[in-house]
């Protein structure tokens, strides 16, 4: 029988009622206690790392949840998380950046009602996320939940309230569950050791570009921070209004040695900055990178990480260009 080691974070699936509204409060060993026909899938032990709402899940608890998973990988055939929704493809994407290659599932679930209650889809997923951590056609970091198996690079909350609340942006389904059977359509690649990083550059932010944005905002950001992504309209670019202060500053930074990451509001296929000259006059900077077909939870997530490696504009390019786990089909 297979060892798997469920991994405790809090949110919604671990919280119970409180004066102030909903509260993270279980332990992994009660939720367990609500699916005891997990037993019979596989030998569980639990690790709680915090149990916080995931609003308030920050990077220095993707390096956490890292670190328990170097310390046990050789112990455990499979990693269960249980995580609040809000932030879950966030954490998903990071821990695709700082557990490479992982020929074992690190499988993360949650759920939008909590365990305690009698409609709650929480039950369903925590069977579900231990079918695929004990499955092995299934690797590398993923979320499993309502009966789907998304790409840990390729996930985004697409609905706040509704039990299918993932979506697989650019990318297919790794697979689905029916009456908690895997179907898996698509096996991950992996190394053969695993690639570990704990080291992320927390000073990347994220401007969604509205309509008449001012360019003091841009130089707001980019004085505090040594990244930018810039969410853009459409397939991409910078507008320029009358002043042209935007490309002025955004131009400006770069040569302090900032870094721009291009990419559009748009959900589904990705920017192409090569098709309107709002966008062409961007390219050749070796500091403006474009994202392409990825999500901005990874773009954001890859940038943390390359950035806590270096600063060298050409390595900068080649680690962000360079796909992992499948974070980018799609470049110009």
């Amino acid at each position: 029988m297979k060892r798997i080691l469920l991994i405790g974070t809090g949110g919604t699936i671990a919280s119970g009622m409180t004066k102030d509204g909903l509260t993270p409060e279980l332990s992994p060993e009660q939720l367990l206690h609500y699916v005891p026909g997990i037993s019979a899938l596989c030998k569980v032990e639990c690790l709680s790392l915090f149990n916080l709402d995931s609003t308030n899940i920050a990077p220095p608890h993707w390096i956490a949840i890292t670190r328990a998973i170097r310390a046990h990988y050789h112990e455990y055939d499979g990693f269960v998380i249980s995580h609040g929704t809000d932030t879950l493809a966030y954490t998903a994407a990071a821990l695709s950046y700082l557990v490479q290659g992982a020929g074992k599932p690190i499988v993360l679930t949650g759920a939008q009602k909590p365990i305690s209650d009698d409609s709650t889809d929480s039950k369903m997923n925590l069977i579900d996320a231990f079918t695929c951590a004990c499955s092995e056609e299934l690797c590398g970091v993923c979320i499993v939940f309502s009966g789907r198996v998304i790409l840990g690079t390729r996930a985004r909350k697409t609905c706040s309230k509704s039990y299918a609340a993932f979506s697989s942006i650019n990318y297919p389904d790794l697979g689905s569950l029916l009456d908690h059977k895997l179907l898996c359509y698509i096996r991950p690649e992996h190394l053969e050791r695993p690639l570990f990083s704990e080291t992320l550059n927390e000073k990347v932010g994220l401007i969604k570009m509205i309509p008449g944005t001012d360019h003091e905002l841009l130089e707001f950001m980019l004085q505090r921070k040594d990244a930018l992504i810039l969410e853009c309209f459409g397939v991409g670019g910078l507008p320029s209004y009358d002043d042209d202060r935007l490309f002025q500053v955004l131009h400006e930074y770069t040569r302090q040695g900032k870094f721009l990451v291009m990419t559009t509001q748009v959900q589904n296929e990705g920017s192409d900055f090569s098709v309107y000259r709002v966008g062409t006059r961007l390219k050749g900077n070796p500091h403006i990178l474009e994202a392409y077909d990825m999500t901005t939870e990874s773009a954001l997530a890859k940038i943390m990480w390359i950035l806590g490696q270096t600063r060298e504009a050409e390595e900068v390019n080649r680690l962000f260009y360079t796909p992992v786990a499948h974070d980018m089909l799609h470049r110009g």
